[in-house]
């Protein structure tokens, strides 16, 4: 009998080794036939090194009508030819895109892992009704839709996106041995710190996500203005790729405009993260809006405590006084401030520091996500009377592992 063939699908291509890789292995050793779909870009030479195959279908983040519903047709032929079992979709274009095609080939089970809305408490009402509706037109394609973050699914059963049975939660979840600072050798961190330009016994403030307005890092180089008043010799590292597809894109020059440029590194899109986040003294994520953000995730896994904004998402990732700090969405000087308390207040840092490696281990392990996932594909299967890879007992052994640590 036929495997059952699952695509993982994404809008562009850096989804794939940073979000969905281990997943997409996960479901492939359990017995799976796995297929990834995205734009084509640099990053699926590690999706398809590690034996996943990849289909390109060319998408953007941005919605644009005639391409998207090009991309549409295209998924939806993908879809034809693969014969899939089940499309599992990420992100919100690749969601509603990629849950449409599904449906209208013919797909048998189709699931969607909700990584945050677009809209907040914040968003204007008619941008705000738009993106509800988009949602509700991707949910009605869903079978079950796994929300990483708690309070999204209250939301979404709350504003009629879908009812309280389409919808479960998933939570979110980091390979916690890699991001481990007890692997990541002192010499190496010191080397990573020469090679960046890091003084030695500087106190390092890090940043990890795209550089768009929307995570935040105008406000967290305005507070960086205020911490330097206090602290001179601080520097902040500043990690991620352009996202220049974005309307509020930014590049390093915004460093220049805020008046710290000689403060500030601008390191790139990178892949040795462990050992940035070694380097680290302190991790700030200001952002507008999250799902349920990894690189929190992982900086707690690395003992390092957290600074985020008191928003959906991030409240999810930070627990105030045990691995981080919630401030005020927008509000320089309260940023300010808990930065500069957790760079002077050593004891506080390192016991949160502690308390974050913990937590990681108690909530953030990625493979507590991947059992439950699983245990959804076998559940969806079982329904239609379809066989999981190991019957019975891959079953159990998923529905085991979401009740013990869900």
């Amino acid at each position: 009998m036929r495997r059952p063939k699952v695509a993982h699908i994404a809008t562009v291509d850096i989804s794939l080794p940073c979000l969905l890789l281990n997943q997409m292995r996960s479901i492939q050793r359990a017995g799976y036939e796995v297929v990834a779909v995205s734009a084509w870009g640099p990053n699926v030479a590690a999706v398809e090194a590690a034996g996943i195959r990849h289909i390109a279908v060319p998408m953007t983040r941005n919605f644009a009508p005639a391409a998207d519903l090009l991309s549409l047709w295209r998924l939806y032929t993908v879809m034809c030819r693969e014969r899939f079992t089940i499309v599992h979709t990420h992100t919100p274009k690749a969601g509603l895109l990629g849950q449409l095609a599904a449906r209208m080939a013919g797909v048998p089970i189709v699931v969607n892992t909700l990584h945050g809305f677009y809209f907040h408490e914040h968003t204007p009402a008619v941008q705000r009704r738009f993106w509800i509706a988009v949602e509700k037109v991707a949910a009605r394609c869903s079978d079950v839709i796994l929300s990483q973050n708690g309070e999204d699914v209250l939301t979404a059963i709350r504003e009629g996106i879908c009812s309280a049975d389409r919808i479960e939660h998933l939570g979110n979840g980091i390979d916690v041995d890699r991001f481990d600072r007890a692997r990541v050798p002192a010499d190496v961190l010191e080397r990573k710190g020469r090679e960046l330009g890091l003084p030695a016994g500087a106190p390092v403030v890090g940043f990890v996500g795209r550089l768009v307005a929307e995570k935040g890092l105008p406000e967290l180089l305005q507070a960086a203005r205020l911490v330097l008043q206090r602290l001179p010799a601080t520097r902040f590292l500043v990690v991620g790729p352009p996202d220049q597809t974005k309307s509020d894109a930014l590049t390093a020059d915004v460093a220049a405009e805020c008046g710290v440029a000689d403060a500030c590194v601008f390191a790139g899109e990178r892949r040795d993260m462990p050992d940035l986040y070694g380097l680290m003294d302190v991790f700030v994520l200001p952002s507008h809006r999250e799902g349920f953000p990894r690189s929190i995730m992982e900086a707690s896994a690395m003992r390092v405590p957290c600074v985020a904004t008191n928003i959906r998402g991030c409240r999810e990732a930070v627990v105030p006084g045990r691995n981080g700090v919630l401030v005020p969405l927008g509000d320089v000087r309260r940023l300010a401030d808990a930065i500069t308390e957790l760079l002077t207040d050593r004891d506080k840092a390192r016991h949160m520091g502690e308390e974050g490696r913990r937590l990681a281990l108690e909530r953030f392990d990625e493979r507590l996500v991947f059992g439950k996932v699983k245990a959804q594909y076998a559940r969806l299967l079982g329904q239609r009377g379809l066989s999981a890879p190991g019957g019975r007992r891959v079953l159990a052994e998923a529905c085991s592992s979401t009740m013990v640590f869900g």
